[in-house]
Formats: C-alpha cells, structure tokens, sequence
C-alpha cells in the first residue's frame, strides 16, 4: 500500500504502461502492490460483490474531488468499469457487478463544508460516517434523522445510493425527503451539482430523487446537502404485542388517530420473541416530542391497546436507545454466510397477515419488521439459503400487491434468481437514463441490468 497526499492505492498486476500513466496522473512515485496483499476485510467487501472471481485492478480512496475527478476521467478513457463505495458495508447489495476493473471508495472524503445551524442545513462531502456527522449535531442539538443499516460506519454516499433511511421514515420521510442538493462525478470525470442548500429550493431538475437509490450505477456522488431537525426534547417507546388480529386493529386505529409517533413498526412474533419484548406479534411506537405530548400520546395508545385486549411495554432513556439498536442489528447484521437480507414493500393493511404467513413458512428461523404508514420493511432469513424459499416469499409479498428485494445473499442464490424482483413497466425508462447518464456503462455495470 501507498500513500501520497491525495490518494492511497492497491495495485493489482497490471500493463507497465497504463500504470505508469496512473502514477502521472496522481503525482506519486512508482508503486505496485499485488491484489492478494489487499486488507483482507476489504477483499472480502468487494469480492462479494463480484459477479464471478475477477480480482479488480486495484482500489482507489481519494481525498479531495478534484482526484476523484482525475480518477474517474482516467478509468473512463481507459474504459475500466467502476465499482463506486464508501465504507463498504453494503458493497454486495442488490445485483452483482460485472468484472469492475477499479474500486474507489469515498472514506477520505469525510468533510464538513458548511453548516447553517440556523437553517437547519449541513453540506457534507460523501464519505464522512452517519455517526462522524451525528456526534457533530448533536453539539448543536440538532440530527439527521434516518437510522440506517450499520449506523456506525455507513458513509453518507452509501445511505444516499442505497436509499437506506429505516424506521424514522414514519415521521421524517425517506432519504428523498432530507436530500435538499448534491454534487457527483460524471462518467468523463466532470462534476455536476443539482438542487441547492435550502429547503424551498426549486431550480432545476430533481436529480436528488433520481441518485437516491441509484446504488452507484449513475455517477460518485461527492458531497450532499441535508436538511435537519432539532433534537426532540423526550422520547418514549411502547411495545404492543399480542394476538395476530388484534394487532392488525391496533395498526389501523393508530393511522387513523391524531397521534404523531416518529417511528412505528409491526414485528414479526419472531422478533418479539428473540427481544424478550412480549407475546405473539408485535407492534413497536416511537414518540419524540416535549415530555407533555409523548406522556399524552403514551396515555391513549395504551388505552387502544386495552381495549383490544393488548400488552404494553414502555421503555425510555438509555433501554430505549438499546432496543432500537437491537431491533437494528437483529435486522440487518448477518450471523452466518448463509443468511439473506431482503427488502420489501406491501400495502400496509397487508402487513399483519404477511408477516403471520412469514413466521409459517420459514418456520420462525428468520425476522421480519414492516412500517405501519409506508409498507417499506425487511426481512432476515437465517436459515440455509433455498432457492424455493426465496421465490415463495417473493410470491406472497406480489400476491399482496408488493415486492421483495435481495439484498445481503450468497452469491449462488443471486445467480439463480434474479434481486430486484421488478415486475412493472419501467425499465425501459431506467435504460435510457443510465445510457443518458453513463454512456460507456463503467459505474457498477450489471448491478441493475
């Protein structure tokens, strides 16, 4: 490995004469290190992510974007695919990628540029962790609210690409939602910017919503304007767990209700059981606000949930923090090679019965957690990969009027069937925007198509 100013780089083996043009372009002495004497964490990250065992030539971490740029310019005149990433942590997300000739990641590029703390808007560049950013609000009382998959080390770039917001969607909206600008690299090196630094910003497309979700296959980004919020004054969260009907009702009743919850989640009884947090299935509500309103909101959900014959459990301060953090990580950290991690999406009255279908067939070796308001959930399966499995899942989640996407799998399991599991009349559409935006098709080439 070396190290120069700007940029650190893992040489594969690779022609003398191109290597010699990267050492030009980056101002750095002559330096060849093998693919095999890469960090081993890191190989593990990037090969998971490969369609098949083709070692890329190397990796790239700039730390300035004007390098990016030059980066990204090279590997388009030399027509290297790109596998862009922050940290890495959700490298194997979705659709593998086709043979990438170059890795770059963004976790030098963690500065802050700008925070109107009056405003309520930071600019940030792309690399810089969920948790480097929220230890900084918080001296200003304020926070980005989305609690992602692996909140201590998930880049913003990555959170943006992947669209992974989690629970406080329920109040705050998707990361569509907090997005207010960002810039990015185009595939010939150039940096384009959209959207602005305010919040009533109307100026030009909104090409915020369009890299959202985009998982790498349209440009870097490189740095992103955020909305933020002050920093409720209390917090509180009630577990209602018990019978699968009752539940359903409970869900209902409380999108029909004046209450203003920040987070709310229907359980699976598998989560439930594993948290040691109830009986049966469960549904998880989360208020923020002053004392007053979350003690007056605690009051009338615990009354719903008498009347339909429901138990209750109330949790705040430091446990409170804890179970949200259990909830995450039972969710999304994989405790074997064999797990998978998939999306889904249902129309929220169909939540209830779904994840009681789930608990059946997987025979309670996995879990499950949907949102009341949105539909937007995830499922966990720890069990031996099968094939069968999968397709039923996404069979029922269809019949209910959704979709299921894999996102954390082996790769034998991404061959056989394919990730995204769309069914609508789209992609064309998406064609033409990647051909718009990546003519050569170097940024993640198959992660969609």
């Amino acid at each position: 490995m070396y190290t120069k100013n700007s940029l650190i780089i893992f040489f594969a083996p690779m022609t003398t004469a191109i290597a010699s043009q990267l050492e030009l372009l980056i101002d750095s002495p002559k330096t060849i290190i093998p693919w095999e004497t890469i960090e081993s964490s890191w190989k593990t990250r990037i090969e998971s992510a490969i369609i098949d065992n083709f070692s890329p030539y190397y990796l790239t971490v700039p730390s300035d974007i004007d390098t990016l740029s030059q980066i990204v310019q090279f590997a388009s005149h030399h027509q290297w695919s790109i596998l862009p990433c922050g940290n890495g942590t959700k490298l194997n997300w979705g659709g593998l990628i086709n043979n990438p000739k170059l890795v770059i990641s963004t976790q030098q590029l963690n500065r802050i540029i700008d925070h109107a703390v009056g405003d309520l808007t930071i600019t940030v560049e792309a690399g810089i962790t969920l948790a480097q950013l929220q230890a900084t609000l918080k001296q200003h009382n304020q926070f980005l609210p989305i609690d992602p998959s692996y909140p201590d080390t998930a880049t913003l770039g990555g959170i943006i690409a992947t669209a992974d917001a989690g629970s406080w969607q329920q109040r705050y909206g998707g990361m569509r939602d907090l997005v207010l600008g960002l810039s990015f690299v185009r595939w010939d090196g150039k940096i384009a910017k959209c959207g602005g630094k305010v919040v009533k910003n109307v100026a030009g497309y909104d090409l915020m919503k369009l890299f959202t979700g985009s998982y790498g296959t349209l440009g870097m980004i490189s740095q992103v304007n955020l909305r933020l919020y002050p920093i409720p004054e209390a917090s509180g969260t009630l577990v209602v767990s018990g019978e699968t009907n009752s539940i359903s009702k409970m869900a209902q009743s409380l999108l029909k209700s004046g209450l203003q919850p920040t987070a709310s989640d229907i359980l699976s009884q598998s989560v439930v059981k594993t948290l040691n947090i109830g009986e049966g299935m469960g549904l998880i509500i989360r208020f923020q606000s002053i004392p007053e309103s979350v003690k007056e909101q605690t009051i009338q959900v615990n009354k719903i949930a008498q009347e339909l014959g429901l138990s209750t459990s109330f949790y705040s301060s430091e446990i409170e923090v804890n179970l949200w953090q259990k909830l995450q990580s039972l969710i999304t950290s994989s405790q074997s090679n064999s797990s998978v991690t998939c999306k889904i999406g249902l129309r929220p009255n169909t939540a209830v019965n779904f994840l009681a279908q789930l608990d059946e067939l997987i025979q309670h070796q996995g879990w499950g957690m949907i949102n009341t308001s949105r539909g937007i959930g995830r499922l966990k399966l720890e069990i031996e990969p099968s094939l069968g499995t999968v397709k039923r899942l996404r069979t029922l989640t269809e019949e209910y009027g959704g979709f299921l996407t894999i996102l954390d799998s082996p790769k034998f399991l991404k061959k056989q069937i394919e990730p995204w599991g769309y069914r609508g009349n789209a992609l064309p559409l998406m064609e033409k925007i990647k051909q718009q935006f990546d003519p050569q098709n170097i940024f993640s080439p198959s992660r969609f198509f």
